[in-house]
This record gives C-alpha cells, sequence and structure tokens, in this order.
C-alpha cells in the first residue's frame, strides 16, 4: 500500500495543474481537498506526509477522532450532513463547514461558535441538480438564506458547494458547476455584508476537471487518492 497514495496525490496535482492551465486559472487558487472518510488515519498520514493538509470528513465522530491523532496544522473540512445536535463538537476544530443548507444549523453553529469564542467559516450547500436524494437548498433559495444568516454572530459565509450527481461521464456536471458560479455571482452583486464568494467547493474524483474549468476553487478528491472504499 505504502506508495500508492503519494502517487495518486502526484497524478491529481497533475491534472489540476493542466486543467488550471487550460482554463487559464492560476494553480494557486485551487485547494485539494482529500476526502479521507472511512479511512484509516495510517493512509491519512500519508497523504500528510506528501504535504497534504486539507482533509474531508462525513462524520462528526469520526472528524473528531481523527482531530485528536493527527498533526495540529491540519485544516478540517466538514463536507457531510452536519445534525445541529452535533455541531457543538466541532466548532473549535474545523478549518471549513461546507454543508450548511438551513438557517436552523446556522444558528446551532453561530450558537456555540459564541460559546467557544471562536468564527467560523461556512459555506452554503446549493443542491443544483434538485436530485431529491441530496441535501442542500434550491439556486432560488440561496440568496435569501445567505441574507439571513450574514447577520448571525460569528459566523462568516465564504461560499458556495454544491454535490452534482454521480455519473460516468463528468463533463454531464459542467451544467450544474456552471450554474453554481453563476449563482455565486450574482450573489456577490447584491454586496450583503459579511459574506463573500470566494469559495466554490465543486467536483469530485469523477469530475473534478470539469469542475475546475467552469471555477471551483476547493475539489475533493477522495477514490482518486485513496481508492475506493
Amino acid at each position: 500500500m505504502k506508495g500508492i497514495i503519494q502517487e495518486n496525490i502526484k497524478k491529481v496535482e497533475q491534472v489540476i495543474d493542466e486543467s488550471c492551465k487550460k482554463a487559464g486559472r492560476n494553480r494557486g487558487e485551487v485547494t485539494l481537498i482529500a476526502v479521507s472518510k472511512t479511512k484509516p488515519v495510517e493512509m491519512l498520514q500519508e497523504a500528510y506526509d506528501y504535504g497534504c493538509r486539507d482533509f474531508g470528513e462525513n462524520k462528526v465522530q469520526e472528524l473528531v477522532d481523527k482531530y485528536e491523532v493527527m498533526p495540529k496544522d491540519i485544516r478540517w473540512h466538514m463536507i457531510g450532513h452536519l445534525q445541529r445536535n452535533k455541531v457543538k463538537y466541532i466548532v473549535d476544530k474545523v478549518y471549513l463547514i461546507h454543508s450548511v443548507d438551513s438557517l436552523k444549523l446556522a444558528e446551532e453553529i453561530s450558537k456555540e461558535a459564541v460559546k467557544k469564542n471562536v468564527i467560523v467559516n461556512i459555506l452554503i450547500e446549493v443542491n443544483v441538480a434538485e436530485e431529491e436524494s441530496k441535501f442542500g437548498v434550491s439556486c432560488k433559495e440561496t440568496l435569501d438564506l445567505v441574507r439571513k444568516i450574514s447577520i448571525l454572530p460569528n459566523v462568516c459565509i465564504k461560499g458556495l458547494m454544491t454535490i452534482a450527481p454521480f455519473v460516468e461521464n463528468g463533463e454531464e456536471n459542467r451544467i450544474y458547476f456552471s450554474k453554481l458560479k453563476e449563482l455565486a455571482v450574482d450573489i456577490e452583486h447584491e454586496n450583503v455584508d459579511n459574506i463573500s464568494m470566494e469559495i466554490l467547493s465543486m467536483g469530485m474524483t469523477g469530475d473534478y476537471p470539469i469542475a475546475l474549468s467552469e471555477g471551483a476553487t476547493y475539489v475533493r478528491v477522495g477514490t482518486g487518492i485513496f481508492g475506493s472504499r
């Protein structure tokens, strides 16, 4: 197993470099998140040793357990659905929560952040493809939610996230990535206080080159780095 993860990261990094070149983008504005859910600490450590500092987890308990034993300079990303009763365990541990999809959840994050005296950076999860099985707000509800969250203390909206449909051909998801980018630009133009649209978290192992060509700044790659579950 040793070495395979590093090889995989190298390949993913090359694809990111090439995609940025093609799109005329600066590689420096893209962050690779190694999606490490269900993976043992040894595998994360290998990715860390190769230079990965951003790791994405889906479950609160798993994130907390790994946080305790892994190096402290890791930036942890909560990318899975977050239940309100679990918020208190991670507000002071995560670098970014990608999956905020309701005012109630944002209020809970704000409440716990105030208690712990931290500022929590969040993304609004948008269900661009309007899939029944996915969480997230619809495109048309996003601005309204952004406005409501923007006035909460100790919470800072940094952009948008979407989980595109699972497809064989990543090209099919271009429409959703392009729509999320458009939405971010529209919201930026509204000049809402205390929010920024600098982060677009979109694209996974099967479609991240397409997401990059449409403006993704964070790509979430799990299988492409750690192999299939």
